[in-house]
């Protein structure tokens, strides 16, 4: 418990504090937009590291106005992705349901975009791919056969209360990472009505979205991320919670009761050990610095990023710390509580000296 002297460390707001289920971020919300313009919300990009810069402070109410800040940054590159499908919700008593999918014909399409083969077992996949076959169970779910267009026409009329997108990561691009294998997400679409972006996706359908088409410089975006994992940690280090008294013969480095005598079961609340890091985490409000890719102006550090390499991608420099180690994948998305509007970014320099520690 927390006292006046000492607050209680650790918030039960995050609990339970278990592994996230996937390796990038789970996005449950978007924001609403009143725009005519029709735009996607969202993207994804890997963490390639860290670096500073100078920026000119334009603010006119600073106490630095006018004078060079230095800013530590996070460089993300980010390829573009593949629009696989589009899907509409209705709105039913319990909540948003999907009313149906419209997924783009692979068979007329660029290299890349084919899907698995339907009612196929895994083993048999993986020896056709020319790979060890696996020994999981289980068929890949069998797709129903219709055109997109048939899809498109259903999807319109039904009475839908949002469109969003299906898009998949472009991993094959990014030299750093080790996983070729696409992720597969949902963005939502901002502006316009349902129709309306129902049409503009179908243009977009098989192709691709750049960073370029989403966000700008200057803008602020929230990043949700999976935390760097720290496993299986005690008490002390979990919760911060005070070590025992020297005096204490058995231990040290744990909590001194785990609850009152008359209860039959330990509470939830009480500070045990456990896992730490590896966790869904999301960061509001990160100001983007810079839109860019390495023909313009090149962003890798003598000797490339640690752990991660050169950046030969579209990217963008983004103030802060982001989630996460260097490649691991992130999702953005448009700001859920957007701040005023700051004066424009001024960059005058981006230290690309090494990272090597020489």
């Amino acid at each position: 418990m927390g006292d006046r002297s000492k607050p209680r460390r650790g918030s039960m707001g995050y609990s339970p504090r278990k592994r996230a289920n996937r390796q990038y971020g789970r996005i449950s919300s978007w924001p609403e937009s009143d725009s005519a313009e029709i735009r996607v919300q969202g993207f994804a990009g890997w963490k390639a590291g860290m670096t500073h810069l100078l920026v000119r402070d334009n603010n006119p109410n600073s106490s630095s106005a006018q004078q060079e800040v230095r800013k530590a940054v996070t460089v993300v590159e980010a390829p573009p992705m593949s629009v696989l499908a589009v899907r509409g919700y209705r709105m039913t008593p319990y909540g948003m349901q999907t009313a149906g999918e419209a997924w783009f014909n692979s068979d007329s399409g660029p290299e890349g975009l084919s899907p698995r083969l339907a009612n196929q077992s895994r083993g048999e996949r993986d020896a056709e791919e020319g790979r060890k076959p696996s020994k999981r169970a289980g068929r890949i779910p069998s797709r129903g056969e219709g055109s997109p267009d048939a899809a498109l026409e259903a999807l319109r009329e039904v009475d839908l209360c949002e469109v969003r997108l299906i898009v998949s990561t472009q991993p094959a691009l990014v030299k750093s990472v080790s996983s070729k294998t696409p992720e597969i997400m949902e963005v939502a679409l901002a502006g316009g009505d349902n129709a309306s972006k129902l049409d503009w996706a179908e243009e977009r359908l098989g192709g691709a979205i750049t960073l370029d088409d989403v966000y700008e410089t200057g803008q602020e975006i929230d990043v949700v991320g999976v935390t760097k994992g720290k496993g299986w940690q005690g008490a002390i280090k979990r919760w911060g919670i005070k070590l025992l008294s020297h005096k204490n013969s058995k231990r040290r480095r744990q909590g001194g009761n785990m609850g009152d005598f008359g209860t039959g079961y330990v509470r939830k609340t009480i500070r045990q050990a456990g896992q730490v890091g590896y966790h869904n985490r999301t960061e509001l409000n990160k100001r983007i610095l810079r839109v860019s890719n390495p023909e313009e102006s090149d962003i890798t550090p003598s000797g490339g990023f640690l752990n991660y390499g050169e950046v030969t991608n579209p990217y963008m420099i983004i103030q802060g710390s982001l989630p996460g180690p260097s490649k691991r994948i992130l999702r953005f998305r448009d700001a859920i509580r957007p701040r005023p509007a700051k004066p424009e970014v001024d960059i005058t320099y981006v230290s690309t000296s090494s990272k090597q520690g020489v």
